[in-house]
Parts: C-alpha cells; sequence; structure tokens
C-alpha cells in the first residue's frame, strides 16, 4: 500500500507462509532424529539406566524403563524424532519469527532487531543445554524418594515428556535477556525501566521457575531461577550502556 502499511489479509498470508517454513523445517530435521534415534534414547535413558551396559550384563533387559503397547515403540520413536528437529531447527524458526515482525520496523530498527535473532539461538542452546545437564540430576533426586523395598518402574513416554519439558524451558527462558535487550536497542524501554522494579523481577523469576520447572523440586528450580536473574540484572545493566550511548550520540549532535 501507499501509505507503507500491510493489509490485514496479506498479514494471514505472510503468517501461514511463515508457519508452513517453520514446520516443514521442523519436520525435516526430525529426519535426523530418525535416523540417531538410538543414540539420543542411550542419552536420555542414562540417568536411570545405562542402556549399554545393560545389553551387556542384563541380556539386553532395562527392568525400570519400560515402553507401553504394541503402537508405543513406534510412537516414542517420532515423539524423540519431533524433539530433535524442535531443537536443530531453532535457528530456522527464531529467524521466522524475526522476519515476520521485522517489515513493521525501520530500517534501524531491522538491523538492531536482526541482532536479537543472531543472539536468540545461541541462547536458546544454552538454555537448552544448562536444561540437559539439569535434568539427570533432577531424575537422581526425584527417584532418591523412592522407598528401599519398592521398584520404581518408568514409563518412557512419561519420561520423554518430562525430559522434554525440562529442556523446552530452560531454552525458552534463557530468551529472556535478549528479549529485554531487543526493546531497548528499538527504544520501547529503558535501561533504568528495566532495572528500577528488580524485586518485582526476582519474585517473577522465582515464581516462572516455581510454576514451570516439571519437577517441583527446588533445586531444579534454583538451576533455572539462578542464571536468568544473572543474565536479568546483565541485561538491565547492557541496557543502561546503550542509553548512554545513545544519549551521548543524541547530545553531539
Amino acid at each position: 500500500m501507499s501509505t507503507g502499511q500491510m493489509p490485514l489479509v496479506q498479514h494471514f498470508q505472510e503468517l501461514r507462509s511463515r508457519l508452513f517454513k517453520i514446520a516443514l523445517s521442523i519436520g525435516a530435521l526430525s529426519l535426523v532424529g530418525w535416523f540417531q534415534y538410538d543414540r539420543v534414547i542411550n542419552l536420555l535413558a542414562k540417568p536411570i539406566c545405562n542402556l549399554d551396559s545393560s545389553l551387556k550384563t542384563r541380556a539386553g533387559h532395562c527392568g525400570v524403563l519400560y515402553i507401553n503397547g504394541v503402537l508405543g515403540p513406534i510412537d516414542l520413536k517420532f515423539k524423540v524424532s519431533l524433539l530433535i528437529g524442535l531443537v536443530l531447527a531453532s535457528p530456522i524458526w527464531i529467524y521466522q519469527i524475526w522476519a515476520f515482525v521485522a517489515p513493521a520496523l525501520s530500517k534501524r530498527e531491522k538491523f538492531r532487531s536482526l541482532l536479537f535473532a543472531g543472539f536468540a539461538i545461541p541462547f536458546f542452546s544454552l538454555g537448552i543445554f544448562i536444561g540437559y545437564l539439569v535434568f539427570p540430576v533432577a531424575v537422581k533426586g526425584l527417584l532418591g524418594f523412592t522407598p528401599s523395598p519398592i521398584s520404581n518402574l518408568v514409563r518412557f513416554d512419561d519420561y520423554l515428556g518430562f525430559v522434554s519439558k525440562i529442556l523446552i524451558v530452560f531454552g525458552f527462558a534463557f530468551e529472556l535477556p535478549i528479549f529485554l535487550l531487543a526493546l531497548n536497542l528499538i527504544g520501547v524501554l529503558k535501561g533504568r525501566s528495566i532495572l528500577k522494579p528488580w524485586r518485582y523481577s526476582i519474585f517473577g523469576i522465582l515464581l516462572f521457575s516455581a510454576i514451570f520447572t516439571p519437577t517441583g523440586d527446588p533445586f531444579t528450580m534454583l538451576f533455572l531461577a539462578l542464571p536468568l536473574i544473572f543474565l536479568y540484572f546483565a541485561a538491565g545493566f547492557i541496557s543502561l550502556l546503550i542509553d548512554a550511548r545513545r544519549k551521548s550520540n543524541i547530545s553531539i549532535d
């Protein structure tokens, strides 16, 4: 349009196109998970049962973990493949989200928001990695409450859902500082506005960690909350530096 605005129908068309590309990328990269299924299963199962050693010592049987039903094995393989596709496709779907928002921004804002897309990808990966380091500790801690005379049989579907929630929550939670910096770079949020309600922000981070960590134990909550608090303050102080530099440039002009 001559006003530079996009009609509502065109917005929906672009959204549909972006969602299609996201779905296609996740589906394509899920094939990697399909062919790496055995290796991934070994990594995920290690906190409960070492499948490699069980093949040697227990004739291929891991009595703690089990898959239920005739369709259980193929269903589990699809779920694992989809989880891997979602993680591997994160650079693509993060960029697609940015590309959908970018047309509404000025040239300077587009460049600055591109930094958001660039940093959002490694921070999402960092969150996934920390979640991967945390979930074995959470699993062993929670299983430690099982009374000694009782065996705890774990259905692998439930276990996979538990692991997926930890990884995805940690991945998205680590986007917090990037989101704050992106708002600061496009001039929506000042550094002082980020840091001023720091007490409420810390309470909100603790509340978020308590609600969205699937374990409910204080250790996993702190493993998520403490890095987020550090990243929150880091984003606030970096925003202050950006504001000071922006103010000095305006004064010089």
